[in-house]
């Protein structure tokens, strides 16, 4: 286009590519076009674009960025994603091939999972915190608070450190035992393998009520918020699955009562500081144990026997009865024992709305014949008759037979030689001197460890009433 006179002040780098009579409609300069519309076509794109003021436009994420796996394993498909390098893997264990994850300032490869962080608390004496030797089966799936502790706890020694990051565990706790349980049968049903945070925690509590307010509860609820810390730096949301407590043959309470107010006011105090986290209140999860066959109940016995099915409003399941495990050359349950204690547990949880262990609850004598009732979730199965006896009879009777009632699957008939007498009697099941029982309901399930799980009945040491035809 020829330069007119207007066009004479205009540099190289300017000019016109269309013009109409009253005046430019496109020019262009070094930013390049340059469009000049009518009023009325500005008015007109103004009623056809959305009013910018009415919301603000969404957010965009920052861009993933391609970088390189972790030095040293087998990754590809690395990204940078925020604060987290997550790829592609294959690392040792028994998940396979799939995604992980390692924060930018390093730290332990923890598995890059859907769904919520899954929290697996526990709480107890000394004996809450046995645990099998070695690691997980699935390394990069059951974390713990990376304090350096792992998932065994600070044993009351001193407080908890609060932390947003997780490492691995170098020993495998009840609670992490029941994590691998259910990645275990995960991975046999080809269904997603979650991320788990597993830590117990302990003191030297003498009695449940020192437990509820000890520094055992205490270094808990830090972990609970560790747990929440952790996963919020994932994005990601947390759930306490459950609380399990083991805390019974390390109680010196007096009576049964003190036992099961004691229990009570630490599941209290677990579900309020929980709540205060944002978490809902806990299932809890225990063991009814008994004590060696040689040891005479004490009263945390019955104080477990009436907090398993008298706890309240609190979400209390009795996942086993301890007698059903066998126990090494100390008293303790075996690693085998362990594992079986794990599977329980796990089955509990995943059955939490209908579990229960069948549970004697009446011993009413009709003339030679002693009636037990006793409430479960379908017909009793009696495999032997040994771990039953009558404690503080003085006539010397004795138990001849035990059967199932003809008329009620879930009533034990015990026959006796003769008319039992004494002021305190009581029938003894799975306690008080006996050995372990073989009462169970018609549940079953295999263990990893080749044994065959029975849902068996929970110790009881019930007073003897007179029954309908005494």
């Amino acid at each position: 286009m020829a330069d007119t006179p207007e066009d004479e002040d205009l540099t190289a780098s300017h000019g016109v590519v269309l013009r109409a009579k009253n005046g430019d409609v496109i020019r262009y300069d070094p930013s390049g076009l340059v469009m000049r519309l009518s009023d009325r076509v500005v008015e007109d794109l103004a009623l056809r674009l959305p009013d910018r003021s009415a919301a603000p436009a969404p957010a965009v994420s920052a861009p993933i960025e391609i970088t390189d796996p972790p030095e040293g394993i087998d990754g590809w498909n690395a990204r940078r994603d925020g604060d987290w390098i997550r790829f592609t893997a294959r690392l040792k264990g028994a998940q396979g091939i799939r995604d992980f994850r390692q924060h930018i300032e390093g730290g332990d490869i923890i598995a890059d999972t859907n769904g919520p962080v899954l929290g697996l608390l526990g709480l107890g004496g000394a004996r809450a915190a046995l645990a099998n030797p070695g690691g997980a089966d699935f390394p990069h799936h059951i974390v713990a608070s990376a304090d350096d502790i792992g998932a065994v706890g600070h044993a009351g020694v001193e407080t908890a450190s609060k932390t947003d990051r997780l490492e691995h565990i170098r020993e495998m706790t009840h609670e992490a035992l029941v994590a691998q349980t259910f990645l275990s049968w995960r991975m046999d049903d080809y269904g997603p393998l979650p991320l788990f945070v597993a830590r117990v925690e302990s003191d030297g509590a003498a009695n449940t009520a020192e437990l509820a307010a000890g520094k055992a509860v205490e270094n808990l609820l830090i972990n609970a918020e560790n747990l929440k810390a952790s996963a919020g730096l994932m994005g990601k949301k947390a759930k306490v699955l459950f609380v399990s407590l083991d805390f019974a043959l390390e109680d010196h309470s007096t009576t049964s009562t003190a036992y099961r107010d004691g229990m009570l006011a630490v599941m209290e105090a677990v579900s309020s500081g929980l709540w205060a986290l944002g978490f809902d209140r806990p299932l809890f999860v225990s063991r009814l144990d008994s004590g060696l066959p040689d040891i005479a109940p004490q009263p945390a016995l019955d104080g477990q026997w009436e907090l398993s099915w008298n706890h309240g409003e609190h979400r209390l399941i009795t996942s086993a009865p301890a007698y059903m495990f066998e126990l090494d050359a100390y008293d303790r349950p075996t690693e085998a024992a362990r594992i079986q204690q794990a599977e329980m547990t796990a089955h509990a949880v995943a059955e939490a709305d209908t579990w229960k262990c069948p549970t004697l609850h009446l011993a009413e004598l009709e003339g030679k014949t002693l009636r037990l009732t006793v409430r479960a979730n379908g017909p009793l199965v009696l495999d032997s008759t040994d771990g039953f006896a009558l404690t503080g009879c003085e006539n010397g009777a004795k138990i001849k037979s035990v059967a199932i009632a003809d008329d009620d699957p879930q009533a034990v008939l015990l026959t006796l030689d003769k008319v039992p007498t004494g002021p305190d009697l009581r029938l003894a099941y799975a306690c008080a001197g006996q050995p372990r029982g073989h009462l169970h309901d018609g549940w079953a399930e295999q263990s990893a460890t080749g044994a065959t799980l029975h849902r068996y009945a929970l110790p009881a040491h019930l007073p003897v009433t007179g029954g309908r035809n005494a």
